[in-house]
């Protein structure tokens, strides 16, 4: 059972999503001149992406360890199972898996070593001491869940010479937009987790901003956040090149339109709750269909198929 209660403490079911999304953002975005075998088989991307991993690990457990008196009242149940391993092993375990993380990218380079000693850092530091202030955690929350893919496009970028680099500026582009649609979700689902969980935010003096500034103003500020991924959609649908993906925009688009809807017919914890699901759906389909924007990639590397 403690294993069990491990796992549910370090999300081991999120930990997936997020190395796939890593692989395929190098394959279909960040190295589209390579084909997906060399990239899986490249042994130094994964140990980047092997850091990452064991990064964001120890992140969700310094999370469970300062917010175990709010999931009590928040996560009655998953903080139950989380209990089952002390607070003692927690620290051990995540001390031991930050030591891993750095280590092992110092087999990249010691840029990736420092690289994810900052990303530790900042997490430690946002569990520690910025949790309890109201807009700037949401924030700091959703810059943490997108900073793994600055750590790939770092590795396939840093030891290019500037003028590759500027030959590549529509790529970097179109990184960038996809980056602020990704971060633009991540901070509504942080948004959205404050109405989830604001008895247990309450109690624990936590200073959300449904809180600070009641539930209308949150609900408000999370419908501009919608309303401003019109524009990283307009540009990745009708500027740049994202195949078949712009598929997955129109319909996104119109789950985000029920989702305001439902947003504001929502009260309590179950409907936010619901709200939430339907976030992290969007975002998990958001990075299965980045497949879609040249599926050839998989097989053959895209300036390959172009000399042909």
């Amino acid at each position: 059972m403690k294993i069990v209660s491990l796992f549910s403490v370090i999300r081991g079911y999120n930990i997936p999503v997020i190395v796939v999304a890593q692989y395929l953002s190098a394959i279909f975005i960040l190295a589209p001149d390579k084909s997906a075998l060399s990239i899986l088989l490249d042994f130094k991307l994964f140990i980047v992406v092997f850091a990452s991993a064991l990064t964001i690990a120890s992140g969700y457990i310094i999370n469970s360890f300062y917010d175990s008196k709010k999931d009590l009242i928040n996560r009655p149940n998953k903080s139950m199972l989380d209990r089952l391993v002390s607070q003692k092993t927690k620290l051990q375990v995540y001390f031991t898996l930050n030591f891993m993380a750095t280590l092992s990218a110092l087999y990249v380079s010691w840029r990736a070593s420092l690289f994810f000693a900052v990303y530790i850092f900042t997490i430690w530091l946002y569990s520690h001491k910025r949790k309890k202030y109201a807009l700037y955690s949401n924030f700091i929350a959703a810059f943490l869940a997108v900073f793994p893919f600055f750590g790939i496009l770092l590795f396939y970028y840093y030891r290019l010479p500037l003028n590759e680099i500027e030959n590549r500026t529509n790529d970097l582009a179109v990184i960038f937009t996809h980056a602020a649609f990704l971060f633009i979700l991540l901070l509504v689902r942080e948004m959205i987790k404050d109405l989830e969980n604001i008895k247990g935010d309450l109690a624990n003096g936590y200073q959300t901003i449904p809180i600070v500034f009641g539930e209308k103003t949150s609900k408000s500020a999370i419908t501009i956040l919608l309303l401003i991924t019109v524009l990283p959609v307009y540009l990745l649908i009708n500027v740049f090149d994202v195949g078949y993906m712009d598929l997955y925009f129109y319909v996104g688009f119109m789950v985000m339109i029920f989702f305001v809807l439902k947003l504001w017919q929502s009260e309590s914890k179950k409907q936010y709750l619901l709200l939430h699901n339907l976030l992290k759906f969007l975002i998990i389909a958001g990075v299965c269909c980045i497949v879609l924007i040249d599926p050839t990639v998989l097989w053959h590397g895209r300036k390959l198929l172009e000399t042909l």
